[in-house]
């Protein structure tokens, strides 16, 4: 058998039923206002910093988490942990630990110049508060692998796509319910492993605070790339190193 011959699948193993797909059409005009809706909808999206920290209700976490986790994944492993946070105390802790770490690279020359140099537009730094500000954390954990009802290890295919969609659709929910969030991922982020006590097989992937946004909260006025920059149709060859 040759390296690119096709394998036959192995008709031993046990397959999902198939069932009719529930798709729905519509016309084409439909069609593009809906999709207008939603774009503007999500062009709207912004990461915040300034939180209230009015509370929000459990049960908005958990259909933000339940959306989420539709993200198409490899090998239909669904390798996603969520683990929400709300308690005082756990907060504190993890905002302690991200701003020694944190305080590392600002001042401590983890981060390269060119790097403190990309952040400085964004008003960046160290110190985290909205870690406890925030009513709720949401840590995003990537499962690196899951175990068998035997125990044995049973792999995870195309692990971070997998669990960075799940995130982006994570992201989308909140904003379509009105929350507003923030990818935080503080390097390295081992101690939310040890704080939140989550096994050897589950890695921090990002920190999500979540909450309403402070009074009078203010966001840099930033510039998303034209569809003319962010896309490429039907090219003939290769083209030029640099625009």
């Amino acid at each position: 058998m040759t390296a690119d011959a096709p394998r036959t699948p192995n008709t031993d193993s046990p397959r999902y039923p198939f069932v009719p797909y529930d798709f729905r059409r519509f016309p084409e005009g439909e069609m593009r206002d809906r999709a207008r809706e939603l774009y503007a909808e999500l062009d709207r999206r912004r990461s915040v910093r300034y939180f209230s920290d009015e509370p929000v209700p459990r049960d908005l976490i958990e259909l933000a988490m339940l959306t989420a986790s539709t993200a198409p994944s490899g090998a239909h492993r669904q390798p996603w942990r969520f683990v929400a946070v709300s308690d005082s105390g756990i907060k504190a802790r993890i905002r302690e630990a991200a701003e020694a770490e944190e305080r590392k690279n600002y001042e401590g020359g983890r981060f390269p110049e060119a790097w403190l140099e990309a952040l400085a537009p964004l008003g960046t730094s160290w110190q985290k508060p909205y870690l406890e500000v925030a009513p709720w954390i949401v840590v995003l954990f990537e499962e690196i692998h899951g175990y068998e009802p035997d125990g044995s290890v049973r792999k995870n295919y195309y692990v971070k796509e997998s669990v960075g969609l799940a995130g982006g659709m994570f992201i989308a929910a909140l904003h379509h319910m009105g929350l507003v969030t923030l990818t935080h991922t503080p390097s390295p982020m081992g101690f939310l492993t040890e704080i939140l006590g989550r096994p050897k097989n589950e890695r921090p992937f990002i920190l999500f605070p979540i909450g309403y946004p402070a009074e009078g909260c203010e966001v840099p006025e930033l510039r998303r790339k034209s569809i003319d920059e962010i896309s490429v149709w039907n090219p003939t060859g290769a083209g030029p190193a640099h625009p």
